[in-house]
């Protein structure tokens, strides 16, 4: 019986806290982000913390594209609608914003 050693290393940075939004410009500074697309779901994208988000990104010339077709438990058709708004935005980021299906997806 062979033994499985392994080793799994997944480096994705969550930040959480109060005003800590008004790093996202910095953020994406310090990643190369230039373009990204913020994907959300469609009851926060109706929602002023949308609004307020996307307009620390406004005020610091940041553009960007918003995806928000993101159903509770995302299936496949999900994911590629999300990756053609990608490629046609020619986005080089993403912005996971909101609950579980969007940070899922994105």
């Amino acid at each position: 019986m062979s033994k499985l050693i392994s080793k799994w290393n997944y480096p994705t940075t969550v930040r959480f806290g109060a005003g800590r939004i008004k790093e996202l410009p910095d953020v994406l500074n310090a990643t190369g982000i230039k373009r990204p697309l913020f994907v959300t779901d469609p009851g926060l994208a109706k929602l002023p913390v949308v609004a307020s988000t996307l307009k620390i990104l406004d005020d610091a010339k940041i553009p960007y594209g918003v995806f928000s077709e993101v159903r509770p438990n995302p299936v496949e058709s999900n994911l590629t609608a999300g990756i053609a708004v990608f490629k046609k935005g020619k986005h080089d980021g993403v912005i996971a914003f909101g609950g579980g299906s969007a940070l899922d997806l994105g």
